[in-house]
């Protein structure tokens, strides 16, 4: 056995059970390294602090013991963020169809519509509420 082929089996033994790379852990990582180079640039210490901080946390989490812990923090952190992902790619399909379609918010209920554009004034019934209003295009 090769010396590299014991230390990846000697690593391996190791992380066994423990909780590994996620989500969560992918973030802080990024943004303790994002912060250090802000750190860098301008000169404030606090903020070496911090994205140091945020390292030793994200060691803390890889390896942990405790994954059902890990776990739950790492779906609130998904809970917390797919609305933003949703917004955002529902943002950039708008941008990409606005001149093929008009979009607005049904008066009642405020859930996001589409019309295409240049079908005139209509009468448009909401499909989450049934009510019913005109709407130009």
């Amino acid at each position: 056995m090769s010396f590299w082929s014991r230390i990846k089996a000697a690593l391996a033994r190791f992380m066994q059970g423990r909780h590994g790379p996620d989500n969560l852990s992918m973030f802080t990582l990024i943004t303790g390294l994002v912060i250090s180079l802000v750190a860098r640039f301008t000169g404030l210490p606090i903020l070496i602090y911090v994205g140091f901080g945020l390292y030793v946390w994200t060691l803390f989490r890889m390896l942990s013991c405790n994954n059902e812990k890990r776990l739950a923090e790492n779906r609130k952190y998904l809970a917390l963020t797919s609305n933003v992902k949703t917004k955002s790619r529902q943002f950039v399909k708008r941008m990409q169809n606005r001149k093929d379609y008009k979009y607005f918010r049904c008066p009642n209920c405020k859930v996001l519509l589409r019309m295409k554009k240049g079908t005139g004034d209509k009468e448009i019934t909401c499909v989450r509420c049934n009510h019913q209003f005109h709407q130009k295009a």
